[in-house]
């Protein structure tokens, strides 16, 4: 595997690097390159004939491969490249930090924002010692004493929860389950006293006959 990475330059810069690799510079002085970078390792600056252009070095939020083909068939991947170095005009202010939030392609934009989870806000010294309890429990050891309180306590707002209040009242009995409401009977109206009048007239006609 081989060492790339992507070099990011102004228009005017891109043009005479160009001219320079088609061995046709613009001035003999633009063969001479350079670039350099500071005690940080960041920031430096791109040197081509007599100017200067400052340098910032950023991450990709992800990685980019690259190949290379012999027959324009084949391609032989040669590199995992994670890295870009900025070069700005000499009054631009490159990006600060060393993570770029944007990737090479339009759809990368702002990909540090849109396509990666937030990293949570947590503190280191819990992060420690919640791995050290259960490396303690993974080994046979017994869960810390102030998750056994933790859970205690839990229990105790549970139980406080299904006691009824003291100062709620009576509270009305609901009937037991055996116990039946009668149903009020229906008064008999005045059409079942005529039907059974018809029913004694016809009684006292057929002893008649």
């Amino acid at each position: 595997m081989e060492e790339h990475f992507i070099l990011r330059v102004p228009q005017s810069v891109a043009e005479r690097l160009n001219r320079v690799l088609n061995e046709d510079p613009v001035s003999p002085l633009d063969n001479s390159i350079d670039l350099s970078f500071l005690e940080d390792g960041r920031t430096g600056k791109f040197v081509i004939g007599k100017d200067s252009f400052p340098v910032a070095l950023l991450d990709l939020p992800a990685v980019v491969e690259s190949y290379k083909t012999y027959d324009d068939n084949v391609l032989i991947k040669t590199a995992d490249i994670g890295q870009i170095i900025m070069v700005g005009e000499p009054d631009e202010q490159l990006p600060e930090g060393s993570e770029y939030k944007h990737g090479l392609t339009p759809p990368m934009r702002d990909a540090r924002r849109r396509r990666f989870r937030r990293e949570p806000d947590l503190n280191p010294d819990i992060v420690h010692q919640v791995e050290n309890d259960l490396q303690n429990i993974l080994a046979g050891g017994t869960a810390p004493a102030q998750i056994v309180e933790q859970e205690e306590d839990a229990d105790d707002d549970a139980e406080e929860d299904t006691q009824p209040a003291a100062d709620a009242g009576p509270v009305a009995e609901s009937a037991p389950l055996g116990a039946v409401s009668p149903i009020a009977e229906e008064p008999m109206g005045d059409d079942e006293d005529d039907d059974e009048d018809d029913a004694m007239e016809d009684d006292e006609d057929n002893e008649n006959y």
